[in-house]
């Protein structure tokens, strides 16, 4: 990858980054949510993507070739 290419997928990720920031500061000081209630967003998505996985990992057949094992 050539520099200059790196150096602007750089600038566009952190003004993405910044814009981020800048439209939740906005939006949390209109609504004035408490700072505890921010750190359920994240514990909610990782929850999910946990019960995705899990669910993917129970549900596949493929993923079962050790259940037709004798022992």
């Amino acid at each position: 990858m050539k520099l200059d290419t790196f150096v602007l997928i750089l600038v566009c990720v952190i003004a993405g980054m910044v814009a981020t920031f800048w439209l939740a500061a906005m939006l949390l000081a209109a609504f004035q949510v408490p700072f505890g209630a921010l750190a359920l967003l994240p514990a909610a998505l990782v929850g999910y993507i946990l019960y995705r996985v899990i669910a993917e990992r129970v549900g596949n057949a493929e993923e079962d070739h050790y259940d037709g094992m004798n022992h």
